[in-house]
């Protein structure tokens, strides 16, 4: 005799880090937000395209669509100009009779585009879950407990901070403060030189890659020259004579995806392509920038392919829904154009925006209701665009 009987539901409790990923929750200390309250229409609703095109018509020039490079293409066919980040941010600047600035990218740009427009303009990111790994990895807690570290050690004055623009408003903020700048991945060697006609030392945040290969590639200094800041170990992981001999003081923060890439992602492709080209970010590993041909920002990586001659072939180490899409472009002009590794490599949290968040978020500025608005406080904002205003200043 089988006895069946009633499941009972389990005494269980979802942890903080369950509910985060299942955006039910809020981390007011982590640089992205993750509640986005409303109801999505269904990813398989055939008549989405055509609901995102009446809503945008319906909100005409009071709404303006940024779309970021990294983007899919459901995203980018409705965005009003693309772009890398910073580059959006000033679109979006520059747009000052739009109501609402939707943000298709990720909540560091987001926060960027609120820093630099006028206080009447509404920045929104059609996901609050949309964050940054990287961003993430450099708190406004660990930063400051860093610079404690150097004030002890003797060096903080002797430091500026320079942070790259994928850093959230708080690390923005401590960068002005401190008498540092931003940069951008196509400026970051302009950003070091001005950083040390200022001071002896650049504590360089979050990505270690950029910083390293900027210091070591562009400006001839060694590696011996690097340190790496870990914030998760006493000090830094570092003594106090490592911190003064060196001159990049790097933060342990890195892309998850151009962190992927590998020397044998370029020899597999230089074995499969003969006489194959390839570029890749600077976000790379030092030692997959060393073996490339080529090295340079997303808007660098544009222009070269649309310079190249027809019947080339190029190895692309960057996000792999920009890379697609450059495939697909330059195909009819004879380019061969290919991912650099073999696995797939789309930017996860980037991909969090999608056609049903899209089309929720048109549709609700359409009827009068905000949402998923994203707002830096005044300090951090002051102190944000202290630090923007001296990158913008740049030669």
């Amino acid at each position: 005799m089988r006895v069946v009987t009633t499941a009972q539901p389990l005494d269980v409790q979802p942890t903080p880090l369950a509910l985060l990923l299942l955006g039910r929750e809020a981390d007011p200390k982590s640089e992205r937000g993750v509640e986005c309250p409303g109801d999505l229409p269904s990813p398989s609703d055939p008549d989405l395209v055509a609901r995102a095109r009446a809503a945008k018509e319906k909100l005409g020039d009071k709404v303006f669509i940024l779309g970021h490079h990294y983007q899919r293409d459901e995203v980018i066919e409705f965005a009003d100009v693309t772009g890398d980040s910073f580059k959006l941010a000033k679109d979006a600047a520059a747009k000052p009779e739009a109501e609402y600035i939707v943000f298709c990218g990720v909540h560091f740009m987001a926060e960027s585009a609120d820093i630099l427009t006028s206080d009447d303009q509404k920045v929104v990111l059609p996901d609050l879950a949309a964050g940054c790994s990287m961003a993430d990895m450099a708190t406004a807690e660990q930063v400051a407990e860093c610079w404690d570290v150097l004030t002890e050690a003797g060096i903080a004055d002797a430091t500026v901070p320079v942070s790259y623009m994928n850093s959230s408003a708080d690390i923005k903020a401590f960068t002005g403060k401190h008498g540092g700048t931003i940069c951008t991945s196509s400026n970051a060697k302009k950003a070091l030189e001005w950083a040390f006609e200022q001071g002896e030392k650049v504590l360089f945040l979050p990505d270690q890659h950029l910083g390293r290969n900027t210091a070591v590639r562009d400006m001839g200094m060694s590696l011996d020259d690097c340190v790496l800041y870990n914030p998760h170990k006493p000090n830094g992981g570092l003594t106090v004579q490592q911190l003064r001999d060196a001159k990049m003081i790097l933060w342990r923060g890195h892309c998850s995806v151009h962190g992927r890439f590998s020397v044998d992602s370029v020899n597999d492709v230089r074995a499969r392509i003969p006489g194959v080209n390839v570029l890749v970010h600077p976000e790379c590993k030092h030692e997959v920038v060393a073996a490339a041909d080529y090295v340079g920002s997303t808007e660098y990586i544009i222009k070269a392919l649309e310079a190249a001659p027809a019947g080339s072939k190029w190895a692309i180490g960057t996000e792999l829904n920009l890379v697609r899409r450059l495939a697909n472009r330059f195909a009819a002009q004879d380019k061969e154009v290919v991912f650099l590794d073999k696995t797939v490599c789309f930017c996860s949290t980037m991909n969090r925006i999608d056609l049903p968040h899209l089309v929720w978020t048109l549709e609700s500025l359409a009827e009068g209701t905000l949402v998923n608005q994203i707002q830096v406080d005044k300090e951090t904002e002051s102190f944000a665009k202290l630090a923007l205003e001296r990158m913008l200043a740049l030669p």
